[in-house]
């Protein structure tokens, strides 16, 4: 059995009488993209800067390992193994990206040859090769971004904790950015990440977590989560009235009807069971559908189901 990147148990932090986590657990498989989603103020950069050894954890917190070391007993070798790009750039914007690159290359203790080749590397990775002779401070948005991962990466990072890092940055440079997430993860590394944004994390996370009052509320893949939420429906289209008006008749109350659209809407997931049944259901009667669609609430439905909610202890429900 593969060891998970990060695997914790009962995470727990308060200020003062104020709880942020309430006894969360995570498990992240190595390699994959794990996304941690709430509303602002539900503790997620807390969990990142917990599980990057920026804070310590809150009484009663269970075992954390990271990248197979113990959080409390090992944290060197923890740091040895991550990288973090917070909310805000770490870049100098008054020395060039590539300064900023070598001055990393330094903290991360390389030789000046290395540490050249690794900046020259990554600066092409990330395509930042033609302004690496530029001050910092003249890149867009998306630029500075590019450059802070680009920044993280110098030390070979296992494991890549990115806090909200998308945010303030215009589609295009977003859509860049999730190239760049696609690609750390061909190469075999894991990434944590945070995010406001439910289309990011549809399109990036093999696996969700919704935190909501200190707890996580939901967990599963985008597809899991969406199931959740009600409002899920089969839609059957028909290109022949006749077919239509007996496939409505057959289904009964069961469907709604758009008889311009000559379509029909019924309840259901789109799990196998539910689209087996109503397939039966119109073999039995001799009728068939020109099209057959399902449709199901999406990650912005799950969001307001999930958070937006007075209760102090969301009830856990883990997807399988």
């Amino acid at each position: 059995m593969t060891h998970p990147a990060i695997a914790a148990s009962n995470l727990r932090k308060a200020y003062g009488d104020k709880t942020v986590l309430d006894g969360i657990d995570l498990h992240v498989p190595a390699g994959t993209v794990f996304a941690l989603l709430g509303p602002n103020g539900a503790g997620k950069t807390t969990a990142v800067k917990i599980l990057s050894t920026l804070i310590s954890p809150g009484p009663g917190s269970g075992p954390i390992e990271v990248a197979g070391h113990d959080l409390a007993s090992d944290p060197q070798a923890v740091r040895a193994a991550i990288g973090v790009t917070g909310q805000f750039s770490a870049v100098d914007g008054l020395i060039t990206g590539e300064e900023n690159m070598l001055l990393m290359a330094d903290l991360h203790h390389l030789s000046k040859a290395e540490g050249r080749r690794v900046t020259a590397e990554l600066l092409d990775r990330f395509g930042l090769t033609d302004a690496a002779g530029k001050p910092a401070s003249t890149y867009s948005g998306g630029m500075k971004r590019r450059l802070d991962i680009a920044m993280t990466l110098v030390g070979s990072p296992r494991i890549i904790f990115l806090d909200e890092p998308t945010t303030g940055l215009d589609p295009r440079s977003r859509h860049d950015m999730w190239q760049v997430v696609r690609g750390l993860v061909a190469d075999g590394v894991t990434v944590f990440l945070t995010t406001q944004y439910l289309e990011e994390a549809d399109e990036l996370a093999d696996r969700i977590a919704v935190l909501n009052n200190g707890g996580i509320a939901a967990e599963g893949t985008a597809e899991e989560l969406k199931r959740i939420v009600p409002g899920g429906h089969v839609r059957l289209r028909f290109g022949d009235p006749a077919a239509y008006r007996a496939a409505a008749d057959h289904l009964g109350a069961d469907a709604a009807r758009d008889d311009e659209a000559l379509a029909l809407r019924l309840p259901g997931d789109g799990t196998q069971s539910i689209l087996r049944s109503i397939l039966d259901r119109l073999d039995a009667a001799g009728i068939e559908a020109d099209e057959f669609t399902v449709h199901t609430p999406d990650l912005d439905d799950v969001f307001f189901a999930l958070t937006d909610t007075p209760s102090p202890a969301p009830t856990k429900e883990t997807v399988r």
